[in-house]
């Protein structure tokens, strides 16, 4: 099924694929029954494999001499209590847990252990060791893994009528490569690989016995990642590489994903409502941080004039130095209608209060604020346009900065005639890194209740208004989506015995 040349037998091919699958589900077909032989040395196989001679626990505490035969002739040791539980089963009495695996469930699990029985037994020893709600069900695992590849490989739906469908697509044209699956025929070391990974993630996400079906989902979600998308000369090699490496994060990111898109198919205009509701949310929220960084108040920088250097170091020059003042202080005010600012020569160690900024802007007189930040799209170049410093002599002198924001105004002169006028600028402030520019850029522009167009707060708007839906998602049950109503809702109470002596309480 790996070769190049399939086209002459792809026919027989298919049709051994599809009869792999018709041994598969019969196998699950039969069920595990303790009274036939076969079965019975199975499950003693599996006992036997897990080393019952050694030390075992019980809640944790150790108990001595475990072993079978509790009522046989005196003299035998007594019988574990948890023969089967420490195999990773929910009862003592195994045989009903595989009625929906089937056989099937039990040739992987036996499997398994024959090929890993040192591994089996040291994990089974580290389990032991571990509280009774913390071990990893063995038995479980690989009952769920045996289950995740049936449906995976839709098992179910295998047919000789579905070879007859192929037969369109065989006639003339190239095969499709997706209609074989090779990895079919790798079924045990699928089912080892994904059982060794169902061990590596309830190691890595700290699971205890209730998150057996979240671990579980996991998987699933695993094997339909890297299963389902490798193509047909994938070699098994790999399979198991990419199934043991996988990253855990990665993982819960499309289980979120999926999430999401189920939610979208059953409800999708009730999540889009909730979208456009958390969206809203989110750009309030936003827009209170960033007012918030106006009120606080920020240094900018001012670019430096150009003068001739004086290697004579004269009083002039002295003086010339001294009315510099390369530092920009704004504020919004408390009640946010005016931006006071004022011009200083170097960073003060605290900033200053609204009292020592001596010139202020009018919010209600501002046209417009206009960047060379304000493209999204420019989010990477924005990033480059920061202020440099240099040193020169004794001080850091600011370069001049290539990032700026202007704030416009109508002039009072060219509204005689009662339109609008024409603007002209009243305030330029040079940021000294992107994210104050974005700071106030934005700020300023939900001040005038206009909308943000910088990427960086823009993307914070999505970050917060995509966490929101997460966590109403996450808070939905199961359950709920299935239980219809509670009893009684809907009713409306009966009125009787009431009058109309009755009040609200506020």
């Amino acid at each position: 099924m790996q070769s190049s040349a399939i086209q002459d037998i792809a026919h027989p091919l298919l049709e051994f694929q599809s009869l792999t699958k018709v041994l598969l589900r019969k196998w699950r077909e039969v069920k595990v029954d303790l009274e036939r032989p076969e079965h019975r040395r199975a499950l003693k196989g599996l006992h036997l494999a897990s080393a019952p001679d050694r030390r075992a626990y019980v809640n944790g505490a150790p108990i001595e001499d475990p072993g079978e035969g509790a009522n046989k002739k005196s003299g035998s040791r007594r019988h574990n209590p948890e023969k089967w539980r420490r195999l990773g089963f929910e009862t003592e009495s195994p045989a009903l847990e595989f009625e929906t695996a089937g056989f099937l469930g039990m040739m992987d699990l036996t499997d398994y252990v024959r090929k890993n029985e040192d591994g089996f037994q040291k994990l089974l020893l580290e389990q032991s060791s571990r509280p009774l709600g913390e071990r990893c069900p063995v038995a479980r695992a690989s009952l769920a893994v045996t289950m995740i590849l049936y449906d995976h490989f839709e098992v179910d739906k295998s047919d000789l009528e579905e070879v007859r469908g192929y037969q369109g697509l065989l006639e003339g044209a190239k095969p499709n490569d997706k209609l074989f699956r090779p990895l079919l025929l790798q079924w045990s070391r699928l089912h080892t690989a994904g059982l060794h990974s169902f061990f590596r993630m309830w190691k890595a996400t700290g699971a205890e016995r209730d998150d057996f079906d979240k671990v579980a989902e996991l998987v699933r979600i695993l094997v339909e990642q890297v299963v389902g998308q490798a193509g047909r000369t994938k070699d098994v090699l790999e399979v198991e590489d990419d199934l043991l490496e996988h990253d855990c994060g990665r993982l819960r990111e499309l289980q979120m994903e999926l999430l999401e898109l189920s939610f979208e198919d059953q409800w999708g205009q009730h999540l889009y409502q909730v979208r456009e509701e958390l969206k809203h949310e989110a750009l309030q929220f936003v827009k209170e941080q960033r007012i918030r960084c106006l009120l606080q108040g920020s240094w900018f920088s001012k670019p430096l004039p150009h003068t001739k250097n004086n290697s004579q170091g004269g009083t002039g020059s002295y003086q010339k130095r001294r009315l510099i003042q390369p530092w920009r202080f704004a504020k919004l005010s408390h009640n946010r209608r005016y931006l006071h600012y004022a011009d200083f020569p170097e960073q003060t160690a605290h900033d200053p209060g609204l009292d020592a900024l001596t010139e202020k802007v009018d919010l209600s007189t501002i046209s417009s604020v206009v960047s060379n930040v304000s493209a999204p799209n420019e989010d990477t170049q924005s990033l480059m346009s920061t202020t440099d410093t240099v040193k020169g002599g004794n001080k850091e002198v600011t370069a001049k900065p290539t990032t700026k924001i202007t704030i416009f105004s109508f002039a009072e002169d060219s509204k005689k005639d009662g339109g609008e006028g024409k603007e002209q600028p009243i305030l330029t402030l040079f940021p000294i890194n992107h994210s104050l520019a974005s700071e106030w850029l934005d700020g300023l522009l939900m001040l005038l209740n206009q909308a943000p167009i910088t990427a960086e707060t823009n993307k914070l708007v999505t970050l917060v208004s995509d966490y929101g839906l997460k966590i109403r998602l996450l808070n939905v049950r199961l359950e709920t989506v299935y239980a219809g109503p509670p009893p009684g809702a809907g009713v409306v109470p009966s009125r009787e015995g009431l009058d109309e002596d009755y009040f609200y309480e506020i």
